[in-house]
C-alpha cells in the first residue's frame, strides 16, 4: 500500500487565506481568534510542508509570492468544500435551522422583508437569518464564493448555473408629478431612472418595451426613495414597482400613480442558490414563504 502524502490542514489553509486577504499578520490573526505567534507558525509549517515560500516577510507588511495566491485561491474552495460538508449533516438533521446568509437586492430589501420577517421568524424559529443588501453583480460574486448561500433578486437577469426559484411578479406603474398631463408614450417623457449597476433600469425598460425611451442623463437616482422625491419635485416622470408603492414610498408626496396599459409590465422576483447546495430544502421553504408574501402585493 502506498503512503499517503502529507497535506496540509484546514487550519493551515484558513491562516493562508486570512493573511493573503489582508496582507497583515496581526489583522489576520484577530480575524482568526489565535495569537500572531500561533498564526505566523502554522503559515512557516505550511511552507515546510510545501518546500517552497507562500509570503515574503518585511518588517512593515507581508505579500503572498505567485505561488502563495495559488495556493490561497484553492484553499478557498477546500475551505468552502469542507463547510459545505458541515452544512450537510446540518441539513440532514434539520434543514430548517442554523445560519442562512441571504442576500437581497436593494429594490426588493426595503419593501418585501420588513413584512416577510415576521412570517419568516415565526415560521423558522430555528433558523438564523442573515441579510445582506447590495447590487445584484455584486451579491452573486459572493453567491459564488461561498459568502452568501441564497440571493433575492429580480427577473430577468443573466445567471450561470445557479438553481432558480420564481417566486411572482412585482408590477410597473407610471409615476408623474400631481397636476402633469402624461404625454401620448412614454418613450417621449423625461423618464428618470437608477443610475448604472440596479438592474431595474434595464427591466423596467425592457418591460414596457422602452428601451429608446429619452433618459435624463443628468438625473440618475440612487434608490427607487431618491427617484420619488425627484418625481415629486417636478424633475420628471418614473417606473415604480408594485411592491415599492404598496411598502408606502409615495406615502405624502404630491405625485399620481398611472396603471399602464395593455399587458401589465412587470418584472420576475426570483430566489437562487447554487446548484451544489446541500441546502436546498430550506431555500424552496424560504422561497414559498416569500411567495406568500409576494402574493399579497
Amino acid at each position: 500500500m502506498p503512503l499517503m502524502k502529507p497535506t496540509p490542514t484546514l487550519r493551515q489553509l484558513r491562516y493562508l487565506v486570512a493573511v493573503v486577504d489582508r496582507c497583515h499578520f496581526g489583522q489576520a490573526a484577530a480575524a482568526c481568534n489565535v495569537s500572531q505567534s500561533t498564526l505566523s507558525a502554522s503559515i512557516q509549517e505550511l511552507e515546510d510542508l510545501l518546500g517552497a515560500p507562500l509570503l515574503e516577510r518585511t518588517k512593515r507588511s507581508v505579500v503572498p509570492t505567485a505561488l502563495g495566491r495559488q495556493v490561497a485561491d484553492r484553499a478557498r474552495g477546500l475551505l468552502k468544500g469542507a463547510e459545505d460538508l458541515v452544512d450537510l449533516a446540518q441539513a440532514a438533521r434539520d434543514p430548517l435551522s442554523g445560519p442562512l446568509h441571504l442576500g437581497v437586492i436593494p429594490t426588493i430589501s426595503p419593501f418585501l422583508l420588513p413584512r416577510a420577517m415576521p412570517r419568516l421568524r415565526e415560521s423558522f424559529p430555528r433558523l438564523q437569518l442573515y441579510l445582506r443588501e447590495d447590487q445584484t453583480a455584486r451579491l452573486l460574486e459572493r453567491l459564488e464564493a461561498g459568502a452568501l448561500d441564497a440571493v433575492l433578486l429580480a427577473l430577468p437577469y443573466a445567471l450561470a448555473d445557479l438553481e432558480v426559484m420564481d417566486l411572482g411578479e412585482d408590477r410597473f406603474s407610471l409615476v408623474y408629478p400631481a397636476g402633469h398631463v402624461p404625454a401620448p408614450s412614454i418613450a417621449d417623457e423625461n423618464l428618470l431612472l437608477l443610475e448604472d449597476g440596479h438592474c431595474l433600469r434595464d427591466q423596467a425598460l425592457a418591460a414596457c418595451e422602452l428601451e429608446g425611451a429619452r433618459r435624463n442623463a443628468g438625473f440618475n437616482g440612487t434608490s427607487l426613495h431618491t427617484l420619488a422625491q425627484m418625481v415629486a419635485n417636478g424633475l420628471g416622470v418614473t417606473l415604480m414597482p408594485q411592491m415599492a408603492i404598496d411598502a408606502g414610498i409615495l406615502r405624502g408626496l404630491d405625485v399620481t400613480v398611472h396603471p399602464l396599459a395593455g399587458a401589465v409590465p412587470h418584472r420576475r422576483i426570483g430566489l437562487v442558490w447554487r446548484r451544489s447546495s446541500p441546502r436546498a430544502e430550506t431555500f424552496r421553504a424560504l422561497g414559498e414563504a416569500l411567495k406568500v408574501e409576494l402574493a399579497k402585493s
